[in-house]
């Protein structure tokens, strides 16, 4: 009988892999290098062969293992197609396929953050619910969704890229995707900064923010400490935050909303600033989901490719 999974998460350094009982309990995490070189054409070689190394080690017969998902930074399918991983050198490349040939155990693969948010509704923030929305703030704003315990990965696999939603017109900066006025502008690390500028820059009161180079954590600890500049920033900060998950709220209506990420460090004072505006713009039936943080971390991504394995 199958006792154990394994699940990957592949970055652009290092590839996170996990070994767990079909339970989704730990057994044990390690990591090896991400070869990007030869457009990454050893990546998946050297999962399976990590895999096979550990069930070796620890003498597992491929009648005790699930499989092995994979969870990749790219836009991937429901049949495991991902169609582009800039930072993989990938194109166009079915991950499922090449995997199974090469391991000899079922496999399944999905976005990264969509796995992500799958192993937060299993084991994580959101452990207990089927209808999740995660929203991770770091240097841009990722996001996952999951629908009846299911990822919501779109045609191509785009699905729950929730940074890209237009939040603002007449936004002069121009975003890395190479748009205007998209969410992530506003509600990530650098755009928590890029408020902090502009509000710097049209009041002459002080402000510690003044005194050094600062980031994200920055702002939110001046707020904390009564800088009233600081307290600004982060209080537009929130309402682009609370507009922008309304919206996706809107539209997938979760049980639960669950932060991740490095801003998310800031704990319940992000709750505070983005309340008001999610209840202002987020439609009466989609505005009493809960919210909580993440909890699994860097882990996350793996904890939700060994779930894609399990019904």
């Amino acid at each position: 009988m199958a006792r154990y999974v394994f699940g990957a998460d592949v970055g652009g350094t290092t590839v996170k892999i996990g070994l767990l009982t079909e339970t989704g309990e730990k057994v044990e995490f390690w990591e090896i290098p991400t070869v990007t070189e030869d457009h990454g054409s050893r990546i998946i070689p050297d999962i399976a062969a990590s895999i096979r190394a550990k069930m070796k080690e620890r003498k597992i017969e491929d009648t005790e293992v699930v499989g092995a998902g994979v969870g990749v930074p790219g836009a991937v399918n429901s049949d495991g197609m991902c169609y582009q991983a800039v930072n993989l050198g990938w194109e166009k490349i079915s991950v499922v396929n090449e995997l199974h040939s090469a391991l000899k155990l079922p496999v399944k693969a999905g976005n990264d953050a969509n796995v992500a948010a799958l192993g937060e509704a299993w084991k994580g923030g959101g452990q207990g619910y089927n209808n999740l929305l995660l929203v991770t703030l770091g240097t841009g704003v990722g996001g996952g969704i999951i629908i009846d315990g299911k990822i919501l990965s779109g045609s191509k696999g785009s699905g729950g890229e929730i940074g890209h939603i237009h939040l603002v017109d007449d936004e002069p900066e121009k975003c890395g995707c190479g748009k205007h006025g998209c969410f992530e502008m506003y509600a990530s690390a650098t755009g928590a900064v890029r408020l902090a500028r502009r509000v710097l820059a049209m009041y002459d009161e002080p402000s510690v923010l003044r005194e050094k180079e600062y980031e994200c954590r920055d702002i939110f600890d001046a707020a904390k400490n009564g800088d009233n500049m600081a307290r600004m920033a982060a209080e537009q900060y929130g309402y682009y935050l609370g507009k922008g998950i309304a919206a996706v709220a809107t539209v997938t209506n979760p049980e639960i909303i669950v932060l991740g990420g490095g801003v998310s460090k800031a704990g319940d004072m992000l709750f505070d600033l983005l309340m008001p505006s999610f209840k202002k713009y987020a439609f009466s039936g989609c505005a009493e989901a809960k919210f909580a943080l993440a909890k699994l971390g860097n882990d996350a991504g793996v904890y939700g490719a060994a779930k894609l394995l399990i019904g």
